[in-house]
């Protein structure tokens, strides 16, 4: 599909130029692109004067055949919305994509960590990559810099299903990957606590999970949620400092040992991008959002020592979370087709924002990983963050309230990312949410799902709600989930955007998501 490159297109902050491709080169003004080609890859090249560049095109001429069906990935998390469908031109792709008909899948996409943030589109006569490659909502100045913007790899398989090709290809995406040791598993308090919270309750987690967990080997984390910190005011405001916890939780460090000393390992949740403390200077915010901007070095020295600060304490799984939606103003599903809008810049304008990005990822791991501790990142970019997190969350929230909110966010993200499991990252899908508000006929089968699924599997379940035979259930289901699984692959994924037929290790599963009346609707909807 990447043969025959047709034709560039430019974009400054003020207009655009055209041009033929000739001998994989093409050039406007002071902007040059060189298309690198080596062994079942090309490496896009960009090169500037003076001129800020804010997007490069790639027109490739080939025949799609309207009958395929395509899937694409998203920006950061999933939505509920990804699925299998037909020719959309005006659809936009993000990453990569995939053509599949009668067992025979295509493939085209960018290898993880590009420094563009990179979409296709498709149409009957061609494929378009677009190379967003602004800084923030700007062009950025390269200033004769020779910018690696991205290495586009492709794939065709034969003879295999849809899942089993999109597996191959994400392999050809990401060969360097970071993983836990053993599979992670434990609680979270948010789904069911929604930041209200205190040192008592988090220990009364911690004898919740201990208790079902007891006998198992491979320990559980338990990851202290949003709440903990001293500024924090519920549904007001969720930002930092993060030097110390508030008056309801105390000692940070001692809550800490205290979980340890039940055999569980702490994790803590942060979002480290959004803090009001004065010391922090005005020109390291974001002027959009008054957010922290990590390509400046004030920030970036702030950042570590709060990353530091988390695993001095004894947290062993860091969560950072809002570390898109923070940067770039956006969630995943307003970016359509760009992740961010114009007239704003990051400190450092001769970076683009995926550079920033990486790098801002890069130093939390780095920083983390001194300490043996696991990175979660949540609300961050699966493609960017590839071998710079161990865990990814890849959907948007499920709920301890509402089935349908987790039916559609969790199933579409566990079915969609799993092509990424175990390659990319480890993926987490989120929570089973139990609060007394969701049938235990669906929170089982969910929870039954995550724990044989291979990836990560978290409850938030408030301790009293389950009876001793539901108790008993997620003993088990904790047990599947502290060993490792192959993938599971959802083999109706083609048909729907909630697959219901698993393939499992212990065989093909097939679940109920719906009730008797359907789909439903909260009044915070309508």
């Amino acid at each position: 599909m990447l043969r025959h490159p047709a034709a560039v297109t430019f974009w400054t902050e003020k207009e655009k130029k055209t041009t033929a491709v000739a001998e994989d080169t093409a050039q406007w003004n002071d902007i040059a692109l060189e298309l690198v080609r080596e062994e079942e890859q090309i490496q896009v090249k960009l090169t500037a004067q003076e001129s800020p560049v804010s997007f490069v095109s790639i027109r490739f001429q080939t025949h799609i055949d309207t009958k395929a069906r395509i899937l694409g990935d998203e920006w950061e998390r999933t939505y509920g919305e990804m699925a299998w469908q037909p020719m959309i031109p005006q659809r936009h792709l993000p990453w990569y994509f995939l053509i599949t008909k009668n067992r025979h899948t295509k493939a085209a996409g960018v290898r993880v960590r590009p420094k563009a943030m990179c979409f296709w589109q498709t149409d009957e006569d061609g494929v378009t990559l677009m190379l967003d490659v602004r800084c923030g909502g700007q062009g950025v100045r390269l200033n004769g810099r020779t910018l690696d913007a991205a290495t586009l790899v492709w794939g065709e398989y034969d003879d295999m299903s849809s899942f089993e090709a999109a597996r191959a290809f994400c392999r050809k995406m990401c060969a360097d990957g970071v993983f836990p040791k053993a599979p992670v598993y434990g609680s979270n308090n948010w789904y069911y606590a929604y930041g209200i919270s205190s040192r008592e309750d988090i220990l009364r987690d911690a004898d919740y999970l201990k208790k079902l967990t007891e006998g198992i080997e491979n320990r559980p984390y338990l990851v202290v949620d949003d709440g903990w910190q001293p500024k924090h005011v519920p549904e007001v405001y969720n930002g930092g400092p993060w030097r110390g916890g508030n008056d309801a939780f105390g000692d940070m460090g001692a809550l800490a040992s205290e979980i340890a000393q039940r055999d569980v390992i702490p994790g803590i949740w942060i979002r480290l991008l959004l803090n009001n403390e004065e010391e922090i200077p005005e020109e390291g915010r974001l002027s959009h959002n008054r957010c922290l901007d990590p390509s400046h070095p004030v920030v970036q020295e702030y950042i570590r020592q709060d990353v530091e600060t988390v695993c001095r304490w004894g947290y062993r799984l860091i969560k950072h979370d809002f570390s898109t939606y923070d940067l770039l103003g956006r969630w995943g599903w307003e970016m359509k087709p760009f992740a961010t809008g114009n007239g704003w810049h990051f400190y450092d304008t001769s970076k683009t924002t995926a550079e920033i990005i990486v790098d801002f990822y890069a130093m939390i791991y780095e920083t983390a990983s001194r300490y043996d501790s696991l990175v979660l990142g949540c609300n961050t970019i699966g493609h960017l963050g590839a071998g710079l997190m161990q865990l990814n969350r890849t959907g948007d929230d499920t709920s301890g309230f509402y089935w349908d909110m987790t039916r559609k966010n969790g199933i579409n993200a566990l079915a969609f990312r799993m092509p990424q499991q175990g390659i990319f990252f480890d993926a987490d899908a989120d929570c089973v949410g139990i609060k007394g508000e969701i049938a235990w006929e669906f929170n089982s089968q969910w929870a039954h799902l995550l724990a044989e699924s291979g990836t990560s599997m978290f409850i938030s379940a408030e301790p009293g709600i389950l009876t001793e035979e539901e108790e008993e259930q997620m003993r088990e289901y904790f047990r599947q989930a502290s060993v490792p699984h192959t993938p599971a692959e959802p083999l109706d994924w083609e048909d729907t955007s909630c697959p219901k037929r698993w393939k499992l290790d212990r065989g093909v599963q097939e679940y109920r998501w719906y009730s008797g009346d359907g789909v439903q609707y909260e009044y915070t909807e309508v």
